[in-house]
């Protein structure tokens, strides 16, 4: 299949602790755990943690290395277009779960969603509207 609209994306990035990880991306947001590697001492051999929603063509895969620290800026994000208002209930249970709501240095992403921060400081915005009147 050539490259397009179809093909599937991996989003890959340093975590300083999966587990934490996992708590704010699968418990909070709802994602699944689609592959989960220990990791070794071996060159290469990281332990890893993918998530995502298995009808989705993303997926988040977060890597532990102790070697290599996160370094998120404000806006390294993660854009969530829900088409509707965001559900008090689903920030609440991101903020249980490691999450910290921040204000965006964007005014865009304040006024049109609420932005979490992952224990790791990347961001995910929840987006009230449609990806198709998101411009």
């Amino acid at each position: 299949m050539p490259i397009g609209g179809q093909s599937h994306v991996r989003i890959a990035r340093p975590s300083r602790d999966l587990g934490a990880a996992e708590r704010f991306w699968k418990d909070g947001l709802g994602l699944s755990v689609l592959w989960r590697a220990a990791g070794t001492d071996e060159p290469g051999h990281h332990a890893l943690l993918m998530l995502g929603w298995p009808d989705a063509s993303w997926h988040l895969e977060l890597v532990h290395d102790a070697t290599v620290e996160p370094r998120p800026t404000v806006e390294d994000l993660l854009v969530v277009y829900l088409d509707e208002p965001v559900p008090d209930e689903l920030v609440a249970r991101l903020q249980a779960h490691g999450g910290t709501r921040v204000a965006s240095p964007n005014p865009y992403w304040n006024e049109w969603g609420v932005t979490v921060q992952d224990p790791d400081g990347y961001r995910l915005v929840l987006c009230v509207r449609d990806w198709s009147n998101s411009a």
